[in-house]
């Protein structure tokens, strides 16, 4: 006797739920496939008759950015060349002999061993310095080898994270100059008010001298107290790391034609400035690895310190309409023809299928947002720790030895 198919309802399914903990494992297979190499896009540079086609490297997860723009500076110079030309990939071993082999070609009083020791500190990114009264001006931590790497292969290292000399926080700023400075001052003033300035510097009560409100603070203290609050204030506007007037002077002193290597956002990109009469505006390469196919993105006009008012320009430096998705490569016109076309003929895909694409690209963007602001966190937790630190052995110092077994640090 045949035996009767049974109803969908009472079979019981092969097939398993998608769990989160898949979905993760999934994205980290992926990252860990995609952060092995650079994907490289080709893109045209030059203006007139000195355009030509080259390629350039995108950055993917972990991509190295100061590492990265410096080959593409060298790149778009014409210093180096990525070969065979039907090259789709690179690696930081490749990029580094590259590199190497450009010192040893023009710069022959260039000690190679000791620039081959600091490119792979540029692999794990640098822990820059900005100081806000110089667009040139950087304090390196740690050996500070990686700016001497810029100055062996010639680019400019700059940011426009400058204050207005007129601005009310410019007095303050002038004291520190630098960001790690300006961070243990403020580590330094929720120090002295008992941990009350980082949590709310506007209930904070500064007496003036010979007031005999509680709590006193020294004229030392209290210009610290007045110092941090305007620095704190300039930190908390300018947290894209770009001002106004750093913005202006960048555009007004970058000669044309240059390229040169952008601090912003915790991120170096490669910064140019057109060479014609009819446009002097500052752009900034696109290296996400997620425009690799889509040639009408290739720079970025700076038009703005948060990116709102920026507009993405291809290599002719006229205004992008990409397409993306299925038609990334194409311009939206012929998209939107396309799909015209197959109108009647197209069948949307299965809803599994598409809820986890959507799931593992908002993994992937979750996860680079989390990076980010993990390492702004941890920069900033270093800070803290060490001001702390000295602060504590001061307090020990002044307490005496009976003292100091009850000592807390704040």
């Amino acid at each position: 006797m045949t035996e009767q198919p049974q109803p969908v309802s009472q079979q019981e399914s092969t097939l398993q739920p998608i769990t989160q903990q898949q979905i993760q494992a999934s994205v980290e297979n992926y990252q860990n496939s995609v952060s092995d190499v650079w994907y490289l896009k080709t893109v045209e540079f030059g203006e007139g008759d000195t355009k030509r086609t080259t390629k350039i490297i995108t950055q993917n997860f972990n991509g190295p950015c100061s590492f990265i723009a410096i080959c593409n500076i060298l790149i778009l110079r014409g210093a180096i060349e990525i070969l065979p030309p039907g090259r789709k990939t690179v690696s930081y071993e490749f990029l580094s002999q590259l590199l190497a082999e450009h010192l040893l070609m023009t710069c022959p009083d260039v000690d190679i061993s000791a620039a081959l020791e600091i490119m792979p500190c540029t692999q794990k990114g640098m822990d820059l310095n900005p100081l806000f009264t110089g667009a040139k001006s950087f304090r390196p931590n740690g050996i500070g080898g990686e700016l001497k790497l810029f100055e062996q292969v010639g680019i400019d290292l700059v940011h426009g994270w400058l204050v207005d000399p007129e601005s009310p926080e410019a007095e303050a700023i002038s004291q520190t100059e630098d960001y790690d400075s300006a961070v243990m001052l403020i580590a330094e003033a929720d120090h002295i008010t008992k941990g009350r300035f980082v949590v709310d510097d506007s209930d904070i009560d500064i007496p003036q001298a010979g007031s005999s409100r509680s709590p006193v603070y020294s004229d030392e203290e209290r210009a610290k107290i007045e110092n941090a609050t305007s620095i704190r204030r300039f930190l908390d506007n300018t947290q894209s790391q770009l001002t106004y007037h750093g913005l202006f002077h960048l555009a007004s002193t970058t000669k044309p034609g240059s390229l040169m290597a952008l601090f912003r956002n915790l991120h170096l990109s490669v910064l140019y400035k057109r060479d014609t009469p009819d446009d002097s505006s500052l752009y900034s390469l696109v290296t996400d690895y997620v425009f690799s196919n889509e040639p009408s993105i290739v720079w970025e006009r700076i038009e703005d310190v948060q990116g709102s008012m920026s507009t993405f320009v291809d290599s002719s430096f006229v205004k992008s309409s990409p397409a993306g998705g299925d038609f990334a490569g194409e311009t939206a016109e012929d998209a939107l023809r396309a799909a015209e076309r197959e109108q009647g003929e197209f069948y949307p895909s299965d809803p599994a299928d598409l809820a986890l694409a959507q799931q593992l690209q908002a993994e992937e963007q979750e996860h680079a947002r989390q990076e980010r602001e993990w390492y702004a966190r941890e920069k900033e937790r270093r800070r803290l720790e060490e001001i702390q630190r000295q602060q504590g052995k001061e307090d020990q110092k002044r307490r005496g030895k009976k003292e100091k077994k009850d000592c807390i640090i704040m």
